[in-house]
């Protein structure tokens, strides 16, 4: 397949929705990460992001949308929590976890009653929607499992010959995916932390939202096939660099120490090292920079990459959930 390099024009956006609107796919920029589009009701276009990607079918995918009008037609009620949470946040990094109509196929949903649906907060993604006229099923723009795609070459690299077009544009801005939150539930739960967190989530709600308590834990229940994860990222491993990556835990000068130490004795081998150590008082630039900072790793080469853990508390938690599944929670605590 060729695939088409496009620019974010308005004609060539125009171009993109044509595609989806006829069944092809196409990977376009959002806030969070680049995304990889088909038509949400067309089962079969959304059988081709499968493929595409390599991503198993029981992955589900969030459908984004450009206006409120939108989510009327795909979930059958629109609670008052969940109109809280637009008003405050879409568009935006937020995803929500509804209930579903009959028009939403079950390959967009991984099988479940459940359909995660959010309103992205990017132009180019609101435009080509909008276009296409009808909702658009997009998972990350990778390979499934490869770190995911905040930069348009990122995109270029995993996906050229395999989807339809490629809309270029700036690099995402938070660098993270949504946060995902289940409406479902007598009680909010965030089953994939973000950029919005659950401090942000509990001020507009004026209530509790809960954590899913698997959160930021190795996921050994997660081998057991017949577990069906309510959303993206909950099951299978995700965001991994070639290299082996290792997180080191603790007090800052002590984990500094011992990534120098490790450093020095793997380049004495002959290997080629990747540092990453962001300041723990800026997580916002953390998450904007960990998935280029893992894609640069595997440019490089790198053998195995060194990581220093964040304070896992606001978007650090985030970051956290990113750094833990690319490190297959291999973990030093010092």
């Amino acid at each position: 397949m060729k695939t088409k390099i496009l620019n974010d024009t308005t004609e060539e956006i125009e171009e993109a929705a044509k595609i989806i609107a006829g069944g092809g796919l196409v990977a376009f920029p959002t806030e969070t990460v680049y995304g990889l589009g088909a038509d949400a009701l067309n089962s079969q276009a959304v059988g081709k992001v499968y493929a595409a990607k390599g991503r198993p079918s029981d992955n589900p995918m969030i459908v984004h949308i450009s206006s409120y009008d939108d989510m009327k037609k795909l979930t059958p009620q629109i609670t008052r929590d969940m109109e809280k949470l637009m008003k405050v946040f879409w568009p935006g990094a937020m995803t929500m976890i509804v209930e579903r109509n009959s028009v939403i196929p079950d390959v967009t949903t991984g099988g479940l009653d459940t359909v995660g649906i959010r309103m992205p907060d990017h132009p180019v993604a609101l435009k080509l929607i909008a276009e296409a006229g009808c909702p658009i099923a997009a998972p990350s723009a990778n390979l499934s499992g490869k770190p995911s795609p905040t930069a348009a070459q990122h995109v270029i690299d995993d996906l050229a010959g395999r989807v339809d077009a490629i809309i270029c544009s700036d690099d995402c801005k938070f660098g993270i995916e949504s946060t995902v939150i289940d409406m479902t539930g007598q009680t909010p739960m965030i089953l994939r932390p973000g950029i919005i967190t659950k401090e942000d989530l509990e001020t507009a709600l004026g209530k509790k939202v809960l954590l899913d308590p698997t959160l930021n834990k190795r996921p050994d229940k997660f081998n057991n096939e017949d577990f069906r994860p309510k959303a993206p990222g909950m099951k299978y491993k995700h965001y991994a660099p070639k290299a082996q990556m290792i997180v080191y835990e603790g007090r800052m000068e002590a984990v500094e120490a011992a990534i120098d130490r490790e450093r020095v004795e793997r380049e004495a081998l002959g290997q080629k090292v990747c540092v990453i150590l962001f300041d723990d008082a800026e997580h916002k630039a953390a998450a904007h920079q960990f998935f280029a900072k893992l894609r640069e790793a595997d440019r490089e080469g790198a053998d195995v990459i060194l990581a220093a853990a964040l304070k896992e508390e606001g978007v650090g938690f985030s970051v956290m959930n990113r750094m833990l599944k690319s490190a297959g929670y291999n973990i030093r605590k010092v």
